[in-house]
């Protein structure tokens, strides 16, 4: 049976044929493949035919022992274990019973038909058989490997003896099988050739699969790369997704080898032709050219134009003889416009660009008919703090100052009265076509207050009024008596009694108060207003009460080196000296203590009063200056004045009804002394 087995084996060696080994691998890859395919059907069907017949022989072996045993039982005859054939008898399994020159002879005939592999490597392996599920392809090792059909998606017209690259995962996993895989050998080629693209700056074609967050995601070689939406273009692209599905030209820009991560660039690819269109556009631009582009990208200052591989800048100022507050109200993206160059910079490659540079200037065209005068319409297209812009058309405006906005001096904010967008009329103040400006009133509109023929009377010297507070100065107060006529209010004209520093201790703004005029100038438009005229001069009553060494009840009410300012009664105030500002005990004096003062001097026209605390208990006074000056003849006493002259209590001057009430019984008390004397 042996040397029937390698009497085959001769044959079917001669028979197939011979594929020679060779040490330098000079042989073609896909001619080593097809024959490698080739002798290992060969080998099969070799190894079948063996099969049967070893079964066949190992069958009929058996079947003969069975009938010898079978034969001894009926002889009763004893078998010698001695002579038994146990080598005969044992079955041999498939592979086994060759000897040791048939094994050789097998080893040299399966040597020369299976190629040796080594796992992790890329080799070209060939389709030899297609299902539903896999696709089984002959590498030239010892047995065939199973890839899943899914891995070959991409070969729609995949059929058998076409040549794959594939990775060798296995050799022989636990179930004896050769593992391989088409998508790893795909992707260790892939990084040869992204490696090699960029070692060599060479141009490769990517498809985009799917947008992603701030670029594209495109397959280049079957590795997944990153094209960055700010290298797809020049020009800032808005929607990714017309790029999807279709395929690109890329360079590759960066190799991330730790996290696997490709970076591609199809913006590379256009600048080196814009570069050389810029130079030229450089080299042939002149001030004044008119050229013809595309809006690429928008700001609140302007908008970029691409001109053709180089960026000019049209300002917003220069879009429109208008005003224009975003560019997106007159133009949009992509959209063609013609513009003039204004100026250019060949360093910096640096172009300002001009649109309405291309028309007339409305001013121009504007109404000869429009004078000084002249009443005019518009819309607000801006309101400052100075005033307002009234547009009569586009590009020409008009600016209506604050003051010219109402007769009323006291308009402080314009955007009280005007509104962006409000439609007016006004009137031409003053117009300089060569300068292109102008100026406009509203106020002229109505009829000047001044002017009026019934202010003379209105407002003549006496009569009385009620304003209201509009502003406060350090020396007054400007009141408001109508729209148009404003009085000023004197800081010493606000109180008979009471030292006011600022008006601010008086009243504030927005407050009602009454005056009476004190003087009327129409021509400067000016008033003079007096708050404390509206009630009588208490003062000619406080000559009879505050007599010259007269003594009241005084509160200190602040002190300083060289006095102290004291709170009589009624509400007054009187001055004491430091000198007379002494305690007979020389005891300090501090603010809100109250003594008796005794009045040194008193000056009706001054409205001042100086006392003496140390005159209450010194016989040495210090005269007052005014005291070489006769003496007014005293008025007659009265039980009225005796009253004042005790009250030791403080009260007011602010009660008006008081101060008459006492000035009606002092002049009843001196009445009554007339008619006694008569």
């Amino acid at each position: 049976m042996a040397k029937a087995l390698k009497e085959k084996s001769e044959k079917s060696e001669d028979a197939r044929p011979r594929v020679s080994k060779s040490s330098e691998g000079d042989a073609p890859v896909k001619k080593a493949v097809k024959g490698a395919a080739a002798g290992d059907l060969f080998e099969k069907d070799e190894l079948t035919e063996l099969k049967l017949e070893q079964k066949a022989a190992e069958e009929e072996g058996i079947s003969r022992l069975v009938r010898d045993v079978s034969a001894r039982r009926e002889t009763n005859s004893n078998v010698s274990l001695e002579n038994f054939d146990w080598a005969a008898f044992d079955t041999k399994g498939f592979g086994e019973g060759y000897s040791k020159t048939e094994r050789e002879n097998l080893d040299q005939l399966y040597g020369g038909t299976v190629a040796s592999v080594n796992e992790s490597e890329v080799v070209e392996g060939t389709v030899v058989g297609i299902n539903d599920r896999d696709v089984i392809l002959n590498i030239g090792f010892k047995s065939d490997g199973l890839v899943p059909l899914a891995e070959f998606k991409d070969m729609t017209n995949l059929k058998i003896g076409d040549v794959v690259d594939l990775f060798i995962e296995e050799r022989e996993n636990a179930m004896g099988q050769l593992v391989l895989s088409r998508r790893k050998a795909k992707l260790v080629k892939g990084w040869d050739y992204v490696q090699r693209a960029l070692d060599k700056d060479e141009v490769i074609e990517g498809f985009v699969k799917r947008r992603t967050k701030g670029g594209l995601i495109v397959d280049v070689f079957g590795i997944e790369a990153f094209l960055p939406g700010s290298q797809i273009d020049v020009k800032p692209i808005r929607d990714f997704d017309i790029y999807v599905n279709k395929s690109i030209e890329v360079k590759v820009v960066k190799i991330n080898n730790t996290n696997d991560n490709v970076v591609v660039s199809h913006k590379v690819l256009i600048e080196k032709d814009l570069e050389q269109q810029k130079a030229v556009i450089l080299t042939n631009l002149e001030k004044g050219q008119v050229l013809e582009g595309v809006i690429k990208n928008m700001t609140n200052f302007g908008v970029f134009i691409d001109l053709g591989g180089v960026d000019g800048l049209l300002h917003i100022t220069d879009i429109s003889w208008g005003r224009v507050s975003h560019p997106e109200e007159l133009l949009k993206l992509d959209q063609t416009v013609k513009v003039v160059v204004l100026d250019f910079d060949g360093e910096k490659k640096r172009i300002s660009l001009g649109m309405k540079q291309l028309t007339p200037h409305p001013w121009e065209s504007l109404n000869t008919e429009i004078v000084i005068g002249s009443k005019v319409k518009g819309k607000i297209v801006n309101v400052a703090d100075y005033g307002a812009f009234l547009e009569l058309q586009p590009g020409v405006e008009g600016l209506i100052h604050v003051s010219e906005m109402s007769w009323s001096q006291h308009l402080r904010n314009p955007q009280d009265f005007i509104k962006v967008g409000d439609e007016l009329e006004a009137v031409v103040l003053t117009i300089d076509r060569e300068e292109r400006k102008m100026s406009l009133g509203i106020k002229q509109l109505s009829e000047d207050p001044w002017t009026r023929q019934e202010i003379l009377g209105k407002y003549a010297v006496g009569t009385r009024h009620k304003g209201i507070v509009r502003n406060l100065t350090n020396f007054g107060l400007f009141i408001e008596l109508e729209e148009g006529i404003d009085g000023l209010v004197h800081v010493s004209d606000l109180s008979w009694t009471k030292k006011i520093k600022h008006p601010s201790e008086f009243t504030k703004v927005g407050e009602s108060i009454d005056v009476q005029v004190l003087e009327l100038d129409s021509a400067n438009r000016r008033l003079a207003l007096s708050h404390k005229h509206m009630e009588e001069n208490p003062w000619d009553t406080f000559e009879n009460i505050f007599t010259t060494g007269s003594v009241h009840k005084c509160t200190v009410i602040s002190k300083n080196d060289k006095g102290a300012s004291l709170e009589l009664p009624y509400g007054i105030e009187g001055f004491c000296s430091a000198k007379n500002l002494a305690k007979e005990d020389n005891g300090k004096i501090e603010a809100g203590e109250a003594y008796d003062f005794k009045v040194l001097e008193f000056s009706k026209d001054d409205r001042r009063i100086v006392l003496s605390l140390k005159a209450m208990w010194s016989t040495e006074e210090a005269a007052p200056k005014a005291a070489a000056a006769p003496k007014k003849a005293a008025a007659p006493k009265s039980k009225t004045i005796d009253n004042i002259n005790q009250q030791v209590e403080k009260s007011t001057l602010g009660d008006n009804e008081a101060l008459n009430a006492l000035k009606e019984k002092m002049n009843a008390a001196k009445a009554k002394s007339k008619d006694e004397g008569k």
